[in-house]
C-alpha cells in the first residue's frame, strides 16, 4: 500500500515537473551568471552612465514626499532597469529577453 502511494506521488511530481520545464523563466536566467555586466549596488549615477552610457529612458522619480521616503530614480536600459535611491544604485532588475520568457510586468509609469 505504502509503495503504491509513493509510486503515485513520484509519477505526479514528474508530470508536474515535465510541464513546468517547458517554460523559460526569467528567474532562472537572472539566477545564472549574467551574459553582460550590470551595475553594482552602491555605484553612483555618474559611474553607471560612464560604464553603460545614457539610459534608453529615465522614468519619473518616485517618493521623496517625506524625509523617511527617499527619492527613487529608475533608468531603463535594454537588458535591465536600474533603481537608484537618491543617486546610488540599490537594485538592478533584468528585463524580459523575448516574448516567450515569463518575466516581470512592465514598469509602472
Amino acid at each position: 500500500m505504502m509503495r503504491t502511494l509513493i509510486t503515485a506521488a513520484v509519477l505526479a511530481l514528474s508530470t508536474v515537473a515535465g510541464t513546468a520545464s517547458a517554460d523559460t523563466l526569467l528567474v532562472e536566467r537572472a539566477a545564472s551568471k549574467p551574459d553582460t555586466a550590470i551595475p553594482a549596488r552602491g555605484q553612483s549615477m555618474d559611474q553607471v552612465r560612464a560604464s553603460f552610457g545614457e539610459p534608453a529612458q529615465r522614468m519619473e522619480p518616485r517618493g521623496g514626499q517625506k524625509r523617511q521616503w527617499p527619492t527613487i530614480n529608475r533608468w531603463v536600459y535594454p537588458q535591465f532597469v536600474v533603481y537608484f535611491e537618491k543617486s546610488r544604485v540599490i537594485d538592478v532588475v533584468a528585463t524580459q529577453a523575448n516574448a516567450t520568457e515569463i518575466g516581470p510586468k512592465p514598469p509602472v509609469l
